[in-house]
């Protein structure tokens, strides 16, 4: 006789609008105004809005030259990742008092499994409303949380009554959860992806519900199989608290575009030394290096180049990149340089990484 099978519960932490709450909290005198972080309205991207600026339309991903225009009176300021690392850990260190079942995505969220729980509280409810409290409490910051019994639909959950809310999504509840949901609230179904199924009538859970497995896999190849499961409540991903980066990068936007790849070629031997000091920190190196060009027009093109062996070094980098630089000829003016390395030993040592991404 099969032992039954245990349902999980499953919470989805997501702190609200990390970044630019951390700035508002450490300077009362920007709490209550927009607020965008990273770049400048003249350069740069926006990493991070706070929610006064989101009424206006600005979101993360966006020039600085247009959430400026969306929202006139928007306050820029620089990230600050040794602080938000400082308090992320802070956070984490709640998390880790009730499993440790943890599975960080990146600074502001993580994944936690409490089927199981250090508490013994059988309710992943309370739970989720005690790490919020905490975390307001001792941190300064609200959080939102979804949970559920698997971590698709929890993460989907965590959105639902943002900012400093959560929902619960029962196990007899999700597929009805599910179908009612617009399709672009799926996790996963992207813009490009959402917009190719409103063009086969897929507007909602329920829409692709109806669909078969071999007509979703017909026209969405592989990913098919994967929404077919979904929508109905299967995914059997478990929280993984040994999750590993798998790349870690280095990128600089410049003041004005560069034509020059001899001034490029400065720029990227100051980007390796960056990405070194990173790699070294957490004793990494990797095969494959790629370079990240952005244009003027904002459009973005990636080199790669596949090494027999791991480097970290910043020679290595900066001669492999500057290979990958000349590898065909510029197509416009560059407003910014990147360099990643991904192929990482952390398959074969399992080191934990976070937040590795770095801009200066």
């Amino acid at each position: 006789m099969s032992e039954p099978v245990v349902q999980r519960k499953i919470i989805h932490v997501d702190m609200d609008a990390f970044y630019a709450s951390v700035e508002q909290m450490d300077h009362p005198e920007l709490k209550g105004k927009p607020l965008a972080v990273g770049g400048s309205e003249v350069r740069g991207v926006v990493s991070a809005a706070s929610y006064e600026a989101r009424k206006f339309g600005v979101r993360s991903a966006m020039s600085g030259i247009q959430a400026k225009r969306n929202c006139p009176n928007l306050i820029f300021v620089r990230p600050r990742f040794d602080r938000y690392k400082e308090i992320s850990q802070k956070i984490r260190k709640i998390f880790y008092e009730y499993t440790d079942l943890v599975e960080p995505l990146s600074l502001d969220e993580a994944y936690l499994d409490v089927t199981q729980n250090k508490k013994g509280n059988p309710s992943a409810t309370l739970i989720a409303q005690e790490i919020r409290k905490r975390i307001y409490e001792e941190v300064g910051l609200t959080a939102s949380a979804g949970i559920s019994v698997n971590k698709f639909v929890a993460k989907i959950a965590s959105d639902y009554n943002k900012p400093n809310g959560q929902k619960t999504v029962n196990p007899e509840e999700v597929e009805d959860f599910l179908e009612q949901l617009d399709i672009k609230k799926f996790y996963g179904i992207g813009k490009v992806t959402t917009e190719k199924m409103y063009q086969h009538g897929i507007f909602t859970g329920k829409d692709l519900k109806s669909k078969s497995r071999e007509y979703l896999e017909q026209h969405f190849g592989k990913s098919g199989g994967f929404y077919y499961n979904i929508v109905r409540g299967i995914h059997n991903s478990e929280v993984k608290p040994n999750r590993v980066s798998k790349s870690v990068a280095a990128e600089h936007t410049f003041n004005e575009n560069l034509t020059s790849e001899i001034f490029m070629q400065e720029r990227l031997e100051r980007i390796a030394g960056e990405l070194e000091k990173r790699l070294k920190r957490y004793d990494i190196s990797g095969k494959t290096i790629t370079i990240k060009i952005k244009y003027s027009d904002f459009t973005t093109q990636t080199r790669s180049k596949t090494l027999p062996y791991f480097i970290a070094d910043k020679g290595l980098l900066f001669e492999y990149a500057k290979e990958l630089l000349y590898q065909e000829r510029l197509k416009d003016s560059v407003r910014l340089l990147g360099i990643s390395l991904s192929n990482l030993n952390t398959e074969i040592k399992k080191t934990i990484v976070v937040q590795l991404k770095f801009e200066f």
